[in-house]
């Protein structure tokens, strides 16, 4: 008969299989504010009940006329009057239902997207870091006081108004349902082929889309923070950063994954991490 010996502990520890990923993203991350305008304007357009036609030049706009239809007299009402048909336009200039794109009325959403998508393509083309950033807030504040003294924006604004842009409901979701397939595309697929992995006792690399990793031990690694672009990484990346790695030994390296989200919180746990190595 066979007793039962008591089992003893395992003197070693359990692994830690904690693991943290971290993403280098693009610079079409921060492009996501254009297909979010594009999309809120072109559904206030397609329901706004307005119509966008196309005239040709020598049209006329009359008002309080009574049109001359083949069921009925419609009086009081405003129309465009067309000029005579030419060789080219023998059939008449209006081809079948001439009012079928749908737009608002305002030229305001046209004038907002377009400077929507001009700043977007300044900023993440621009990089502006430190000191560099308050200083073109400075210059816009300076230069405002100075044309409000000057009584320049009179003559701006009226200038300004002088624009006029307009869209309508399918330019809108043309440009933001492809805008919005590519970032989907490059934020949830190609990004993530550059990234790192940390563990506790080491990290893996991988720096370019198709390249192997490399992995490193986290003994005298140093992170750094980057987040002075305040455009870039504030306003259009709510809260990201560039994070630095650098190792030490006899073949140093310096790594730099442009472009974290989450930039803060993500350090903070690479840091406790890397405190609790493996024996």
């Amino acid at each position: 008969m066979s007793v039962a010996q008591p089992q003893t502990p395992s003197s070693k520890p359990a692994a830690d299989n904690r693991e943290l990923t971290i993403v280098s993203h693009s610079t079409l991350f921060y492009w996501w504010p254009v297909w979010a305008a594009g999309f809120l304007l072109g559904i206030l357009s397609y329901f706004s009940g307005w119509r966008m036609a196309a005239v040709p030049e020598g049209t006329v706009a009359v008002q309080a006329t009574t049109v001359v239809t083949p069921n009925e007299d419609l009086k009081d009402r405003e129309a465009l009057v067309l000029p005579p048909k030419d060789k080219k336009h023998s059939q008449g200039w209006l081809g079948e239902n001439p009012t079928k794109l749908r737009a608002y009325p305002s030229k305001q959403f046209g004038v907002f997207f377009a400077t929507v998508l001009l700043l977007v393509l300044v900023i993440t083309n621009v990089p502006l870091r430190g000191m560099w950033s308050w200083m073109v807030i400075i210059l816009v504040v300076a230069l405002s006081i100075i044309f409000a003294l000057a009584e320049w924006w009179g003559p701006i604004l009226t200038t300004f108004g002088l624009l006029d842009i307009r869209i309508n409901t399918g330019g809108y979701f043309y440009i933001s349902f492809i805008l919005f397939a590519l970032w989907l595309f490059t934020v949830l697929l190609f990004d993530k082929q550059i990234y790192m992995v940390f563990t506790p006792g080491q990290f893996k690399v991988c720096t370019e889309v198709g390249g192997g990793e490399q992995a490193f031990p986290t003994i005298g690694m140093t992170l750094e923070k980057q987040r002075s672009d305040l455009f870039r990484h504030w306003i259009l990346g709510l809260g990201s950063g560039d994070l630095i790695v650098k190792t030490t030994g006899a073949q140093a390296h310096h790594f730099e994954m442009a472009n974290v989200l989450f930039i803060g919180r993500k350090m903070q746990q690479i840091e406790d991490m890397v405190r609790k190595i493996p024996d």
